[in-house]
């Protein structure tokens, strides 16, 4: 492989990493040129924002509130977002944001109205939006055809819904599709999806420490395991490893302005 890979979602400020991290980053640059950190919570971004100011060409940040992290009081949570988003110049995205109802559907509304006001952030700041949609795609959906316009560009991090629901996503106009390690899970159904979805609506994610790819599924994933899921999209697409990095760092670079 000659094009080096792009890892659009990766959590490695978490504290999964704290024992081990520089031998993360070794080997991660050895695969990956860049690595993008979503947010969390306010607990989260100290030590993102660590990263980010240690390794500022290979680290990009990015700001938001996960869906399990909205609180009744979402709206002074927002209102951190917004500070956050005034102090620093080198956030990539508005990220993570969506909706959560695996876990627990007691806040569906507030997790749905500050998925709502980040995406007008998102639009007031020239930035993507980085989706994080969980048992949730109708809710997330339903908010997008309200709000969707030529301003609004963004990934549907980890994707695994289903064709029908992977077109209603390109069809909104600027966004893409996450491919994580799930594509290399043998009943996961997502092969026969992204056979067909052109590759340049596609970006490749680990989600770094969840979702590790076969063959250290059930283990922590970390970003030089990208190199697994790019093997497996080639061998799904019928194209060769370098076609799938050249082009999957080309939509990286084109949605978050990397370059």
């Amino acid at each position: 492989m000659t094009v080096p890979l792009i890892d659009t979602h990766a959590h490695l400020y978490g504290e999964a990493f704290l024992a081990d991290f520089p031998a993360v980053l070794d080997r991660s640059k050895k695969v990956v040129q860049q690595v993008l950190l979503p947010n969390i919570d306010k607990e989260s971004a100290e030590r993102m924002h660590f990263l980010a100011d240690q390794n500022p060409k290979y680290f990009f940040p990015m700001m938001g509130l996960h869906p399990c992290a909205i609180e009744q009081n979402w709206e002074d949570q927002i209102e951190w977002v917004k500070q956050q988003l005034s102090r620093r110049a080198d956030y990539c995205a508005i990220g993570e944001i969506g909706v959560d109802l695996h876990w627990d559907t007691r806040l569906k509304s507030e997790q749905i109205a500050a998925f709502r006001a980040q995406i007008e952030l998102a639009k007031s700041e020239q930035l993507p939006v980085v989706i994080h949609a969980r048992a949730s795609f109708d809710e997330v959906f339903e908010v997008l055809d309200e709000v969707n316009d030529t301003e609004l560009t963004g990934v549907f991090h980890c994707f695994t819904g289903n064709i029908e629901q992977a077109r209603k996503v390109l069809n909104y106009g600027g966004f893409y599709l996450g491919v994580g390690g799930i594509l290399t899970y043998k009943n996961s159904g997502l092969a026969a999806v992204y056979e067909q979805i052109p590759l340049d609506s596609l970006l490749l994610e680990t989600d770094a420490p969840y979702l590790s790819p076969v063959p250290f599924r059930g283990k922590r994933n970390e970003s030089s395991y990208l190199l697994h899921i790019a093997e497996k999209l080639a061998e799904v697409k019928g194209l060769s490893l370098n076609e799938v990095a050249e082009k999957t760092t080309e939509n990286a670079n084109t949605l978050f302005k990397l370059s």
